[in-house]
């Protein structure tokens, strides 16, 4: 029976990858490389698309070596407790900008965020993995799930809330105070990393298949739970990535910059930051709403519907900073559904591994929710890169100039701009919501 510190120690290691690094790589680095680092919108967009190719080979080579490791410290923790230094330490460099000219920038920029990709895939590919080798027991599994997303949205809503008045208690430059806040960020995420390795068990021993065989990338084609489950899981990600990618420029292009309410500043981090706090809330409530609706299957359903409803309501509010506190609460009215479903797909993963092992007679966990952590990138970065493409294509312009190395952002049609930063945070979302909601009423698994 697992302890409370051990399902605190789980959460942890998602408040680190989900709930810093990821949140602000989601949130934070369409806007950073275009209006603070200097890349060019085609460049972020060419960034972001290079780098899911290049998970789509890492992701299941990783969960693949993962299922295979053997140590004193067990399959999958190892990764956690050796990897957290390098995965602060990446993530710390991604938002320094140095003193190069365009094409060191370029340099730069791709290097360190595929390295960033790597290290992220290192650690959360295992992370992953442990829920399915931590207990047998459904409900636990559960919980542990639950404990994850809270610790996850716990620590976004902290870290985007936190953010624009960390900047102004740094000071300087905007690129100083990047660089400052990835190295604070970067430092606690790593500690946070290590205590997870430390303070979890695993306590159900994989059945291993020993050699390494392509025949396991096969099966898993063949897993129809799988191939539901992987889809549902990138539109999950393209549900949350284009939200908080178009968030920034939404305040920026939309509203004419950051709201001020009283002594509250209403940034791009902190409207984010309510559904955060929202997403923490329900996604603890997640384990009754799946009991009261009956199944996991059901329960996904009908989030899916409440974040598509939302979504498409939230296109008719008036652009204008008066509306703030509306938007606010739609946004809030939409994360509803996206807490309610983040701890399903977890736990929906660990009973796909737990039918391939049963069908396959040989443990894949980690090779599975290797696919959950590619689909998360996959969707947030794809969205990500999705959302340049268009500005760019809408009328947004940035350059850097060659004299002063600083960043120039010009829009040849506003109108243009503004109507498609207002549906990628509204329309384009519900239509994902809807997609994903009939892929879970398909999946397979009843339970």
């Amino acid at each position: 029976m697992a302890t409370i510190k051990e399902k605190i120690g789980y959460a942890l290691g998602d408040a680190a990858a989900g709930g810093i690094t990821w949140k602000i790589m989601s949130i934070a680095f369409p806007l950073f490389f275009t209006n603070v680092f200097g890349l060019t919108f085609a460049d972020t967009a060419a960034l972001m698309l290079l780098a899911r190719l290049f998970d789509v080979v890492t992701d299941p080579l990783m969960g693949s070596i993962a299922d295979r490791t053997q140590s004193r410290w067990g399959t999958y923790r190892p990764w956690l407790i050796f990897g957290a230094i390098p995965f602060g330490l990446i993530f710390a460099l991604l938002f320094f900008t140095p003193e190069l000219g365009m094409t060191g920038k370029r340099i730069w920029a791709y290097t360190l965020y595929l390295l960033m990709m790597a290290v992220y895939t290192m650690v959360n590919v295992p992370y992953g993995s442990l829920l399915g080798v931590m207990t047998e027991d459904d409900n636990e599994k559960n919980q542990f799930s639950a404990y994850r997303m809270v610790g996850a949205y716990a620590m976004g809503f902290i870290t985007l809330l936190s953010f624009p008045y960390l900047q102004k208690l740094i000071g300087g430059t905007a690129q100083h105070q990047y660089a400052v806040l990835g190295a604070l960020f970067g430092l606690v995420a790593a500690a946070m990393t290590l205590a997870c390795g430390l303070l979890t068990q695993e306590r159900c021993k994989p059945v291993r298949a020993e050699k390494f065989s392509f025949r396991q990338y096969g099966d898993l084609f063949r897993n129809r739970p799988w191939v539901y489950m992987t889809l549902v899981a990138v539109c999950t990600n393209f549900f949350n990535g284009f939200r908080y990618a178009a968030a920034g420029y939404m305040l920026t292009y939309c509203l004419g910059g950051d709201v001020t309410v009283g002594k509250l500043i209403i940034n791009y981090t902190v409207f984010m930051a309510f559904s955060e706090v929202t997403c923490m809330i329900f996604g603890a409530i997640s384990p009754v709403f799946t009991r009261w609706i009956g199944s996991k299957r059901m329960a996904f359903v009908w989030a899916s519907v409440i974040c598509c409803v939302f979504s498409v309501g939230y296109f008719f509010i008036p652009m204008s900073p008066a509306y703030i506190w509306l938007m606010v609460a739609i946004s809030i009215l939409t994360s509803i559904g996206a807490g309610l479903y983040s701890p399903l797909l977890w736990s929906m993963y660990a009973d796909v591994a737990d039918y391939a092992t049963e069908k396959n007679g040989t443990s894949s966990t980690g090779l599975i929710f290797s696919s959950g952590t590619m689909a998360q990138k996959l969707g947030g970065a794809i969205s990500g890169s999705l959302i340049a493409l268009l500005l760019g294509m809408a009328g947004l312009v940035s350059e850097t100039n060659v004299l002063t190395g600083e960043t120039i952002v010009t829009i040849t049609n506003e109108e243009s701009v503004r109507t498609m930063v207002w549906s990628l945070f509204s329309l384009f979302p519900a239509a994902i919501a809807l997609i994903m909601g009939i892929l879970a009423y398909k999946f397979p698994i009843k339970k």
